[in-house]
């Protein structure tokens, strides 16, 4: 039996890597895109919506599928407007997963952040964590919530602070161990292929952090 997902994000750095990992997989014979933006991929499994993602919840009808892969995001540094930022990193996402249980789809996965916490100081943590607990209120059957550290590779839009913050994590990546191993950067590809195998394989549904996201891309 050939499935459906649905990608928000597919244009992003870790949305695309989902994207490409669904198109070479023969369980999934159709992929549906949210986007502001297209793809620019031509493929018979795409179909594919250009919206405005603040107004998801008019696509009700369209909004249908086995799986659910919410690769939405951005940055402080991209997105200074506190308003803004949480339009993009709290909204979307809530009203993806709103859509999700309403029309019965059992597979939610959403990528957050290590550090996101609601009771957080810091407004880009607790957004994060804000959008965590909502999205885990929603009747849905399993959800995943992805926790990466800095998520390596390369975007086509070039973030001179991130990049930075890349370089670095590489020198000291290979000294992050024990309790400070979670803190490792995570390539993209890792976190998607954790993110495809969690939606075809049972596993406890909740939060599931940066080490454990690499554990479960290996075993993929």
């Amino acid at each position: 039996m050939s499935k459906s997902a649905i990608i928000l994000g597919a244009t992003g750095l870790t949305g695309g890597k989902v994207l490409q990992q669904l198109l070479a997989d023969a369980r999934y014979s159709k992929i549906i895109l949210f986007s502001r933006s297209a793809c620019e991929i031509s493929h018979d499994k795409i179909e594919e919506h250009l919206i405005d993602l603040f107004e998801l919840e008019n696509y009700k009808k369209d909004f249908v599928a086995d799986d659910v892969f919410c690769c939405i995001g951005t940055t402080k540094a991209k997105t200074k407007d506190e308003v803004l930022y949480k339009k993009i990193d709290y909204v979307i996402p809530v009203a993806a997963a709103k859509l999700a249980a309403e029309n019965g789809i059992n597979n939610f996965i959403v990528i957050s952040a290590l550090g996101a916490d609601a009771e957080s100081k810091l407004f880009y943590n607790r957004i994060k964590g804000l959008m965590e607990n909502t999205v885990l209120s929603k009747n849905i059957d399993t959800i995943y919530v992805m926790q990466p550290a800095l998520i390596g590779g390369e975007r086509e839009e070039k973030r001179l602070g991130e990049y930075v913050a890349k370089v670095l994590m590489k020198l000291i990546n290979p000294f992050l161990i024990g309790a400070l191993k979670k803190y490792k950067s995570i390539h993209p590809e890792t976190i998607a292929s954790a993110m495809v195998w969690l939606a075809n394989n049972p596993y406890e549904s909740g939060r599931i952090k940066s080490g454990v996201i690499q554990k479960i891309s290996d075993k993929a």
